[in-house]
């Protein structure tokens, strides 16, 4: 993709590893094919596998020492690794490249709200991700983004650019109607709703999953399909 991409855009690129040296590996080859940033999840391995807030923090710091790109920190539930606003904000003051975070826990709006609270200088960007399910509420807690699934990101932006614009009846009404979508997303399909509406609408030819992980039900798929036509994202349109 970077190749394709060719620096025309930015792009994201996620490194994440349980190992600080894979990790850095992987990063430092994504930096130069041109990654803009690099997204990348505490270190954990299974349900069970964990390390100290200690080794957290010299995870990320050995990796911001080996880059030169903003390192975007993914606070998800799937590393079930908890991660307080406080000691991200030290991340941020102390890590020169630790600048982003994409906060995806529960409540992320008032940890959003704190994280900025405390050193809101040392932060570039924070983000909320979990497909926008919580969109409204992160952005008037001070989410200046969000990065979700990908598939209609056309929609997404129009919430945001009206919150940024102050419009914010306007952003709540464009989240009502992208909510059905959205919420598909978010608890039926998962991961694999970008990669079915790409094929849908002639991006890409084939939207099967990687094994094993098992393939969306044709009806779930018929239904996220019938709720992306009633609101028109590009992403149906862009390959055709």
């Amino acid at each position: 993709m970077l190749e394709h991409v060719a620096g025309r855009v930015p792009v994201i690129v996620t490194t994440s590893h349980y190992s600080s040296a894979v990790c850095i590996e992987r990063s430092v080859r994504a930096q130069s094919m041109g990654a803009s940033m690099l997204m990348v999840m505490p270190p954990y391995h299974g349900a069970t596998f964990r390390v100290p807030e200690s080794l957290i923090y010299e995870f990320y710091a050995h990796l911001s020492d080996a880059v030169n790109v903003p390192i975007m920190i993914q606070d998800a539930p799937a590393a079930g690794t908890v991660m307080s606003a406080a000691f991200l904000a030290r991340m941020a003051r102390e890590l020169e490249q630790v600048s982003y975070f994409k906060i995806e826990t529960a409540g992320a709006a008032a940890k959003l709200r704190e994280l900025i609270a405390l050193d809101g200088d040392a932060i570039e960007g924070t983000w909320d991700g979990e497909e926008a399910i919580t969109l409204v509420a992160d952005l008037n807690a001070g989410a200046t983004g969000s990065m979700t699934g990908g598939g209609y990101s056309d929609g997404i932006r129009q919430i945001i650019e009206a919150h940024r614009n102050g419009d914010t009846d306007t952003a709540f009404a464009l989240y009502q109607r992208w909510l059905p979508l959205i919420n598909h997303e978010n608890r039926q399909t998962g991961l694999l709703a970008a990669k079915a509406l790409m094929k849908e609408g002639g991006v890409i030819t084939c939207d099967a999953p990687r094994h094993p992980l098992p393939a969306m039900h044709p009806v779930t798929r018929a239904e996220l399909i019938d709720i992306a036509r009633r609101l028109d994202p590009l992403v149906l349109r862009c390959g055709k």
